[in-house]
């Protein structure tokens, strides 16, 4: 005789999570779902203000220099970042976490602080330009700050560490032995490193460059101060019309679409991000 058995319910212990949907409903969908509202509610119904964005050149610009900005970000430090990840993972342990700390340490500063930092350095007369001049490389101070160049420069220092903290997680978790598998069956260093060793690196690759992007697009701090009026990105655009102007529909628009594109992003990366071989292997 075979044992009773007894349907689980799905719905079993859904209880618990109502005062974390509660919570969520009132602090995160609430607020969103009246920003979405008022971009299609005023100053008239319709959807005015997204055409606004797309049809204007002025705001046009607006959007592309959010992309352009966000892209070279993402680039630049996915340059820079996979060296310096992949520096920590080779190092002996002890170098290795000093330089792991290193780069903590500089998420943990102040982003303010950091900024200024970055003004002092490019402006006319700072250290990077008398440097220059000094080596007679340039005759007159570059413009490196208050435009595309300084705000790119900043945000490409303040987005690194986004990149090599899941960088160096992926890389230390491959085994040695498959790259030097790959050294005895005739590969060469370069073979190696671009048939092996950087398909293994690929979902930190992923996870580290939309996380960079996707931040890229929604930051003012860095963009407010070594940026300029002519240079103005999305998240400023947004201050300027509600404190400036007080066009919240226009406003409210511009945060609808950065929240889509964001989930768009987000969307995407689930569809394409490549299983990790070497969760993979070990789960075998």
């Amino acid at each position: 005789m075979k044992p009773q058995q007894h349907s689980v319910s799905p719905w079993r212990g859904s209880a618990k999570l109502l005062p974390a949907l509660l919570f969520l409903g009132l602090f995160f969908l609430a607020p969103l779902i009246g920003l979405l509202l008022r971009g299609v509610l005023e100053p008239t119904p319709g959807f005015e203000n997204y055409a606004q964005l797309f049809a204007n050149s002025a705001y046009s610009r607006v959007l592309f220099n959010t992309f352009a900005v966000g892209g070279l970000v993402t680039l630049i430090s996915l340059l820079l970042g996979f060296p310096l990840a992949w520096a920590i993972t080779l190092v002996p342990r002890g170098w290795g976490r000093w330089l792991l700390n290193i780069v903590l340490l500089s998420m943990w500063t102040s982003l303010l602080a950091r900024t200024y930092s970055w003004l002092v350095l490019l402006q006319a007369s700072g250290v990077i330009n008398k440097v220059l001049m000094a080596l007679g490389i340039i005759d007159q101070p570059l413009e490196l700050v208050h435009n595309l160049t300084g705000v790119v420069i900043g945000m490409s220092y303040i987005m690194i560490p986004f990149i090599v903290l899941p960088l160096q997680a992926t890389m230390a978790a491959i085994d040695p032995m498959v790259l030097q598998a790959g050294s005895i069956c005739g590969a060469s260093p370069w073979t190696n490193f671009f048939r092996v060793f950087l398909p293994l690196c690929r979902s930190g690759l992923f996870s580290g460059g939309l996380m960079v992007f996707v931040m890229s697009l929604g930051y003012y701090v860095t963009p407010a101060l070594l940026g300029g009026a002519q240079n103005m990105m999305l998240p400023e655009f947004i201050v300027q019309q509600v404190q400036s102007f007080l066009n919240w529909g226009l406003a409210s628009a511009a945060a609808a679409l950065l929240i889509l594109i964001t989930l768009v992003l987000f969307y995407v990366y689930l569809k394409v991000q490549p299983e990790s071989p070497v969760g993979a292997s070990n789960a075998r």
